[in-house]
């Protein structure tokens, strides 16, 4: 259990500094960190971390399109773990 607490800090945190990187890239207008990059490590467990650093960095928050992938991401996470709690082994 602690190594998985463990990497759910470290996925975490890894978001939450790249995404900032991001959003530093989007103001000087250089190459920027894809969204398929973003969503992959929200998907493998980085959902605190994306979400923080949207709210601390005010980063993709008007881009309905990365909000609603965002939230579909969460979705299934959250249908996901509600799923393996609920089963019966």
């Amino acid at each position: 259990m602690e190594i998985f607490l463990l990497y759910f800090l470290f996925i975490n945190i890894l978001l939450f500094i790249l995404a900032g990187y991001d959003k530093y890239l989007a103001r000087k207008n250089k190459r920027r960190i894809p969204e398929n990059t973003l969503f992959f490590l929200q998907t493998i467990g980085g959902t605190i971390g994306l979400l923080t650093a949207m709210f601390f960095f005010k980063h993709k928050t008007s881009k309905t399109s990365f909000i609603v992938k965002f939230l579909l991401i969460l979705l299934l996470q959250v249908v996901l773990i509600y799923f393996m709690l609920t089963q019966k082994i």
